[in-house]
């Protein structure tokens, strides 16, 4: 960083500047964590074949297996894995579910501008 901006990086990888800082505890405010989430999921085209695939994984098959034979995403040859996430970084409608809605259960169908959905959120920290 440079010249006045001097930062402290937390262990979410955010920065906040220490000016910042003072000036919230100062005024007696909270500082707020972003949630974070971890989640796979499984795209398709249509609702019929989410539908399908959804009864799939609820009689045994496994997540990552569909996932790899299924998902129209490039993240399907990794199981449907999205990594860990913040509040904001996917589209409205992912957000809405994985940090609103229960944990290692398969949710869907979502619909969004990319087609049809199942999310499994694997992990949350609020």
């Amino acid at each position: 960083m440079s010249g006045g901006e001097a930062g402290s990086q937390l262990r979410t990888g955010f920065f906040f500047r220490f000016d910042t800082f003072r000036a919230c505890r100062r005024h007696n405010r909270k500082i707020f964590i972003m949630a974070r989430a971890s989640a796979r999921h499984i795209l398709v085209p249509d609702e019929a074949t989410c539908l399908k695939l959804k009864a799939d994984i609820e009689a045994g098959t496994d997540f990552a297996d569909v996932a790899k034979e299924h998902s129209q995403c490039p993240s399907g040859q990794r199981g449907g894995d999205l990594g860990e996430f913040g509040q904001g970084q996917m589209v409205p409608e992912f957000d809405k579910v994985v940090f609103n809605d229960e944990v290692n259960v398969v949710h869907g169908p979502v619909q969004t501008q990319f087609g049809y959905h199942l999310l499994e959120i694997t992990s949350r920290s609020e």
